[in-house]
């Protein structure tokens, strides 16, 4: 994966998935977290940000997604289980096959590859609703209530 850690400092590479379905969006929270977010994870060296994406959610629910677009390019800075994290991150536009059964699901489980429980839910792209979310990064709030027509360049601070 590509992260770099420097003492308390740590740099990421993530890329990101973002799923629509009936005007819900998917989102996912770690065993142990107390904030939601989109599903994805990091990139291995050597790998295409939608062949990590397709992997990633091939790894946490068995599931061939199709990479639609990229969405956002984020650089992301935040603290995160004591370490200042420097992100940069892709989001792309992503869709689950016809017939998938997680589309007629409001929630259900995945699993990280090194055995964290994911809980996944579906939430209605309403803002009283995400807005009142503890969704990070938080600009996903207002951002996934319409998502932008051309890819977007998004600095971001979570402190």
């Amino acid at each position: 994966m590509i992260r770099f850690d420097a003492g308390d400092k740590c740099f990421n590479f993530r890329v990101v998935g973002v799923a629509v379905h009936e005007s819900s969006v998917l989102l996912h929270q770690a065993e142990g977290d107390t904030f939601w977010s989109l599903p994805g994870g990091r990139a291995e060296l050597g790998e295409t940000a939608e062949a990590t994406l397709r992997r990633e959610m091939m790894e946490e629910l068995g599931v061939e997604v199709e990479v639609v677009r990229l969405l956002w390019l984020v650089e992301n800075f935040f603290t995160y289980a004591e370490k200042h994290y420097h992100e940069i991150a892709l989001y792309f536009l992503m869709q689950f096959p016809d017939g998938c059964k997680y589309l007629e699901q409001s929630s259900f489980v995945g699993q990280e590859e090194e055995g964290i429980k994911l809980s996944f839910q579906w939430f209605p792209q309403q803002p009283e609703i995400l807005s009142e979310l503890p969704l990070l990064p938080s600009f996903l709030q207002t951002a996934i209530q319409k998502l932008p027509e051309a890819m977007q360049h998004v600095v971001h601070h979570d402190e």
